[in-house]
């Protein structure tokens, strides 16, 4: 188990030091890789529960279909990988993660309201908002992706972030 987390520490070092070349993944791809291994070291309050493992996406269709192609009715534990596609914040239910794109940025107030205190974790993809409440930001530094991680907002949302997650953060 120790070597997995290892491995999979070294995967997502690795991702969220891509660069913006040409020639590598598209983005939607990385975005949904990182997405994907943000889950594995964070805990929910339900998480011995069976059934559902909910993964919203407001805004981008690539990154909704990636996640669904690659993840969507794959066992997590005892749930099954569901990914939804939302259009706003009011169309949003029970969900563990959500992630709004950036030309939905302007959801992220409604969204954050909405899955306020229920254990969502709630990422991101503009400036500014990790400050504003994000649980998880993507942010660019030296032409490179990296992401925020706002330890308040992720208490908050009555969730726990391993250390691993931690150390390769910027942390707010």
């Amino acid at each position: 188990m120790k070597k997995m987390k290892v491995l999979v520490a070294a995967v997502l070092m690795m991702v969220s030091g891509a660069t913006f070349a040409q020639d590598e993944r598209p983005m939607h791809e990385v975005y949904s890789m990182m997405v994907f291994n943000f889950i594995k070291y964070v805990q929910w309050p339900d998480h011995d529960k069976s059934g559902e493992f909910v993964i919203g996406v407001v805004g981008n269709n690539d990154i909704y279909n990636t996640l669904t192609t690659w993840y969507g009715g794959k066992a997590k534990g005892t749930k099954t990988y569901v990914v939804k596609k939302f259009n706003s914040a009011a169309e949003i239910g029970e969900c563990h993660l959500v992630f709004i794109d950036k030309s939905k940025s302007g959801e992220f107030e409604n969204v954050k309201n909405k899955v306020n205190g229920k254990g969502t974790l709630v990422v991101t993809d503009k400036g500014g908002l990790g400050e504003k409440g994000s649980c998880i930001n993507f942010k660019t530094v030296n032409d490179k992706l990296r992401f925020e991680l706002n330890q308040q907002a992720i208490e908050a949302s009555n969730l726990k972030v391993s250390g691993a997650l931690s150390s390769m953060a910027i942390l707010i």
